[in-house]
């Protein structure tokens, strides 16, 4: 059998979530305190017919490490038995919303919860809005200004368009147009990382941390955007130098202007969530407290 370390302080209890890494993912039950273990059974591409059981504890590890997961809220130990013995017998695995994670959630809170959808479903519409953005930008280029097309004339007709809608020229331009993929970005990452009492109080303050970041870095990247059109063009934020900068920067790609705007422009909602979540996995392995 593994070894039975915990992220908590102190041993493995009755009515513990404990879990095991598989590799790519990791499996969760419900110690039952007698050397056994309430969970779904069954493997990734073989649980058409899981059944939630009792297994030994030898079996639930194959081998692994056993850890704990940590709450700060959570219901009694009788009343998390009471729901996992209670399910014993019972079918209805689903990969995205019922699987081996969220039983032991909820048999813990009552509710069900998995970080591992969670975190799976944050990349899924990241990527959706970074694409999105890729996309849409070329279009908005080509219909938003008063010079129809995405030539040198077109985007910068675009651009001052958009700018225009705050009181600014072409330089606000893309500022303006990267403001829904950014406020999309830090809604998702907000929304992954929001506050839940049944975490430890460490695991929270990480949360904060990254929502707190997630808005800083868009708003950085939108000032760096600006910047980097400035320090990249000939002439400053002047109409050649914004055009020249803007396909500076779309060189760096192996494309021009329309690819330097569609840069600048998805770039705070990429920082939005590289930051955000970059900052809550540093956040939170720096707060975590050491094992016992």
């Amino acid at each position: 059998m593994g070894a039975r370390t915990s992220d908590t302080v102190g041993g493995v209890a009755r009515g513990d979530h404990i879990y095991v890494s598989r590799g790519i993912y990791t499996h969760h039950g419900v110690d039952a305190g007698d050397g056994t273990v309430i969970h779904f059974t069954g493997e990734p591409g073989a649980k058409r017919n899981a059944t939630i059981a009792r297994s030994s504890m030898t079996d639930f590890l194959q081998g692994a490490q056993c850890k704990v997961r940590r709450y700060g809220k959570r219901d009694d130990v009788d009343t998390t038995m009471t729901r996992a013995e209670s399910q014993i017998g019972t079918t209805g695995y689903h990969l995205i919303v019922n699987n081996c994670e969220h039983f032991a959630t909820w048999c813990c809170t009552g509710r069900m919860a998995s970080q591992q959808v969670r975190g799976a479903t944050s990349l899924t519409a990241h990527g959706a809005v970074a694409g999105t953005t890729v996309a849409a930008t070329t279009g908005v280029m080509g219909a938003v200004g008063a010079v129809a097309g995405v030539s040198g004339p077109g985007i910068m007709s675009a651009l001052g368009t958009a700018g225009g809608l705050v009181g600014g020229g072409a330089a606000a331009g893309p500022a303006v147009i990267g403001v829904l993929p950014a406020a999309a970005s830090i809604g998702i990452t907000h929304r992954v990382l929001r506050d839940d009492e049944s975490l430890p109080d460490d695991d929270r303050q990480a949360r904060r941390d990254g929502r707190i970041a997630s808005i800083a870095g868009a708003g950085a990247s939108t000032v760096g955007g600006v910047a980097a059109i400035s320090a990249a063009g000939t002439t400053g934020l002047s109409a050649v130098g914004i055009t020249s900068g803007l396909a500076t920067i779309g060189a760096t790609v192996g494309g021009g202007m329309v690819a330097g705007t569609t840069i600048v422009v998805a770039a705070p909602a990429v920082a939005a969530a590289g930051v955000g979540l970059g900052v809550f996995l540093v956040s939170k392995r720096w707060r975590k407290p050491p094992r016992a």
